[in-house]
């Protein structure tokens, strides 16, 4: 991060980690940036969020903004983006959800190359790096994966193909006093729009975090109801494996994270009650 500061001319001093996972965000005190360092090998990946960016504020959709700088940078191998620092907020709501897809989805594709959309883009790593499940169960997850990684290459057709955000839940969302700001760009790509839909649709059928009402009023907003989609237990059958799978990558370095990863799993190999399963969020 030093290093990165010093190329795009950023004071790296007192830097705050924000949050460490699969990509690392730190806080640049008194300077309004906010600092993302991804994995190494994921510098085509940095580039592409940049450009999402620039293009979301050419398009006026709300969302946090590059900043003016020459960027990806880097250090080490590891992309490094900077990006303004939104004011205090909270996660944004259900409803600013899709509120900002309706923005995004009929908004034409760019001319800069966004790449299709994968549902199981690193599953399988994140499987091998679970290394608190057991291997029976790290063999059912990547049984799962191929198999539903088959059926999506035969999905049923649904809506016409757009510009999609990819991981398009209340998490990605800042609600700012100023209205919501879509943020993440690392999975923006062009696919079906019933993979955005279908991160709130499993919020009310899978986790039990979204109310029936909620959802009726996010369909109702939208257009669609994805849950009555032919292809809906396809897209979300991917989602639960993404959302199980992430736990269980960390649960490896993350003890707390141990007991949650292990239910997610018995959740999708049938050993826990019917759903709403009522899965904790982890952080």
């Amino acid at each position: 991060m030093e290093d990165a500061c010093a190329e795009a001319g950023f004071d790296a001093a007192g830097a705050e980690p924000l949050r460490i996972a699969e990509n690392e965000i730190w806080r640049l005190p008194n300077q309004g940036v906010i600092v993302r360092i991804a994995r190494p090998g994921q510098w085509e990946a940095a580039v592409r969020e940049v450009r999402v960016a620039r293009w979301l504020a050419e398009n006026e959709v709300p969302a946090v903004r590059a900043l003016p700088v020459d960027q990806p940078v880097k250090p080490q191998d590891r992309p490094v983006t900077f990006w303004e620092e939104l004011p205090p907020y909270e996660n944004g709501t259900v409803l600013d959800v899709v509120n900002l897809l309706k923005r995004l989805h009929p908004l034409p594709v760019p001319k800069f190359t966004l790449g299709r959309l994968d549902p199981f883009v690193r599953i399988a790593e994140r499987i091998d790096a679970a290394t608190t499940l057991s291997d029976d169960d790290r063999a059912w997850l990547h049984r799962r994966r191929a198999e539903l990684s088959e059926r999506w290459n035969q999905r049923p057709a649904g809506l016409p193909e757009c510009v999609v955000h990819g991981d398009a839940w209340v998490g990605n969302v800042a609600g700012t006093d100023a209205g919501p700001r879509l943020m993440d760009f690392e999975r923006v790509s062009v696919g079906p729009p019933e993979w955005d839909l279908v991160s709130t649709a499993v919020k009310m059928t899978t986790t039990g975090a979204v109310s029936a009402a909620e959802y009726a009023e996010f369909c109702s907003l939208y257009g669609a109801d994805v849950t009555q989609w032919e292809g809906y237990e396809l897209l979300a059958g991917a989602r639960e494996l993404r959302m199980a799978t992430y736990a269980a990558q960390h649960a490896a370095t993350r003890p707390e994270w141990r007991a949650e990863a292990q239910y997610r799993v018995n959740c999708l190999r049938g050993r826990a009650t019917p759903r709403p399963w009522r899965w904790k969020g982890i952080m």
